[in-house]
């Protein structure tokens, strides 16, 4: 561990749970399955387009079984406002076909076995095991992950594997969960395209401005 980098994780997340005491997903959401195909809409699309989109697709689809029977080319056209959307829409009929047939309606509740379905990658699976199970074994990296953790100079990489290896080596596994949803909210709030670095309640861990954008 880096132990020069640890002590500085220790002091951003002081600064971060004094902002943001409270964390929570931004994607609505009833019930496990739910949780499952907003987070596959969310790559490369915002929460509040997918807000919108779920409101009436879940609705439409209200159990894991209608969307085991969906008819895709249908079902595509009731996504079709969110980005990648044939893509998505295949990953997730075919992600509930299996979760109905192989794992009777229940979703995994281990990255080995989510990762193997259908348009869910480590960062999907982490999101997924942690609100749904309250299970952490990673640390969901996102855009917003990625860019604020190499601004802060807390990794040097940029592939998000890599990235989530180096902070799960310096940051406590307590907040591993919470992490994400603050960088999230940290990054809407005070770091958008361009940061704001004289308001920024961070900017004195600024160590990588070229990673501002």
């Amino acid at each position: 561990m880096d132990s020069d980098n640890a002590k500085r994780a220790e002091k951003i997340i002081k600064i971060l749970k004094k902002l943001f005491p409270k964390t929570k997903i931004a994607l609505d959401y009833s019930n496990n399955w739910e949780l499952v195909v907003a987070v596959i809409l969310s790559a490369q699309t915002t929460d509040k387009k997918v807000n919108e989109v779920t409101k009436r697709l879940f609705k439409k689809y209200p159990k894991l079984d209608s969307y085991a029977k969906a008819d895709i080319s249908e079902f595509q056209k009731d996504i079709k406002e969110i980005g990648l959307y044939r893509a998505k829409a295949k990953n997730i009929l075919s992600t509930a076909k299996i979760i109905k047939d192989q794992y009777n309606g229940v979703i995994p509740k281990t990255i080995k076995e989510l990762v193997a379905l259908p348009g869910i990658g480590r960062k999907t699976a982490n999101v997924i095991l942690g609100n749904a199970y309250g299970i952490v074994d990673g640390i969901a990296v996102d855009t917003h992950v990625v860019r604020l953790s190499r601004l802060f100079g807390l990794t040097k990489h940029k592939d998000a594997v890599k990235i989530e290896k180096d902070l799960m080596e310096i940051l406590p596994k307590k907040e591993w969960f919470n992490f994400t949803y603050r960088m999230i909210d940290y990054g809407r709030k005070y770091c958008t395209a361009r940061c704001k670095h004289d308001v920024c309640p961070l900017r004195e861990y600024i160590k990588n401005k070229h990673d501002e954008t």
